[in-house]
């Protein structure tokens, strides 16, 4: 099954503020090229088999519908969630964030 995969604004603001961290705090333009080229990756995984990974195990953003797929080089991860061809990612955390308060 092939699914349309969109960000919505919320995970469109968390990219960005990942990627001018890394530009203008940590002044590394490769380390920001990797970085998209890995979600890259991911828009890609989520087109062709976004519904074969498994739901969150946190039972409240199970009942949400949202499944968490890491990035492959980073540590990074993103959350989305499926409706009928759609996936939605709705946030992008990094590893040593408490995500599962964050989302309502």
């Amino acid at each position: 099954m092939e699914y349309k995969v969109l960000l919505t604004k919320e995970a469109e603001i968390d990219l960005d503020n990942i990627i001018k961290y890394i530009l203008f705090e940590k002044k590394n333009k490769e380390a920001a090229e990797s970085i998209m080229n890995d979600f890259s990756e991911i828009i890609q995984k989520l087109s062709h088999s976004a519904g074969s990974f498994k739901l969150c195990d946190n039972l409240r953003l199970k009942e949400l519908g949202y499944r968490r797929l890491n990035f492959s080089k980073h540590d990074y991860f993103i959350l989305y969630r499926i409706q009928q061809n759609n996936v939605f990612i709705d946030k992008i955390f990094h590893f040593k964030q408490d995500y599962e308060n964050k989302i309502k």
